[in-house]
């Protein structure tokens, strides 16, 4: 079975097209056994009315507002497929896009995780993404160091890898599909699908991306987090000429904006791993 799991908060101007978008997958034509959460985090608009529109086909849960990580965490604790995947609230899934992953983990019995291409829409419009967010297949513990390239929406999981690399963490109010991301391509392949079967809408106010300024400070703490896993010597290399990378970025960023409190707290990162300032 396939569990899909769509957290949201205040998004019902979005939240039914990407609900159908998830009724829609030509693959639970054929497949039936799935079920789909709505994880509703504190929504304060009509969200509750709009999914009980949608009668037994979707189960609705609904939390105090928490953040999206414990949203994610709460629909993997109540769900129980074998495969997992999440969709964003405003973002759209192809109706090929969860038959063409079975296919794949079909074929492949090894694969923990598989992601596809993206059609990207920012406030209506088409968006090539540039070539720094180009994905990858194999071991892709380097390439996801610089910006998060896991597409949380893209993606459909072997539950059991939650039990083993860990859920989201519920203490980082962004950048937790980046932390998740590090987590996985150190255990882990990742295999991409090269055909874009989701459509990703964003420029809306309410994006984490554009509610926090710097958002490198979540990619630092996520990068110290990974330095306390097994990483072999090239991999703690990658890590920590990353840490090195952003933690420049945040010092200039901080020291430009005058909060030398704040930039001194990334200049004694580099101090404590012996970097020059």
């Amino acid at each position: 079975m396939i569990s899909v799991i769509i957290p949201t908060y205040n998004r019902a101007g979005f939240l039914k097209e990407a609900i159908l978008s998830v009724l829609d997958q030509d693959y639970f034509v054929t497949h039936p056994d799935f079920e789909l959460w709505v994880v509703d985090d504190g929504s304060q608009d009509f969200t509750r009315d709009l999914v009980k529109d949608f009668g037994n086909k979707v189960l609705y849960l609904y939390q105090s507002n928490r953040g999206v990580s414990s949203a994610r965490n709460k629909g993997l604790e109540v769900s129980s497929g074998e495969f997992v995947a999440f969709l964003d609230s405003d973002d759209l899934w192809k109706p090929q896009k969860i038959s063409r992953q079975m296919d794949f983990m079909c074929a492949h019995p090894e694969a923990v995780c598989c992601c596809t291409e993206e059609i990207w829409i920012r406030r209506g419009k088409f968006v090539n993404p540039k070539n720094k967010h180009r994905k990858y297949s194999g071991w892709v513990f380097d390439k996801f160091l610089p910006l998060c390239l896991l597409s949380l929406s893209s993606a459909l999981f072997r539950r059991r890898i939650f039990a083993e690399i860990g859920s989201f963490d519920e203490e980082l109010p962004a950048c937790e599909d980046y932390d998740l991301g590090l987590r996985l391509a150190h255990s882990y392949p990742v295999d991409f699908i090269p055909e874009p079967l989701i459509v990703k809408r964003g420029g809306h106010v309410d994006q984490l991306s554009r509610k926090y300024w710097g958002m490198d400070r979540f990619r630092v703490t996520a990068i110290l987090k990974a330095l306390q896993l097994d990483l072999s010597p090239q991999e703690r290399a990658w890590a920590l000429e990353e840490l090195q990378n952003k933690c420049r970025v945040l010092i200039l960023g901080f020291q430009k904006r005058g909060k030398q409190d704040s930039a001194q707290t990334y200049i004694n990162i580099l101090q404590d791993h012996r970097f020059e300032i």
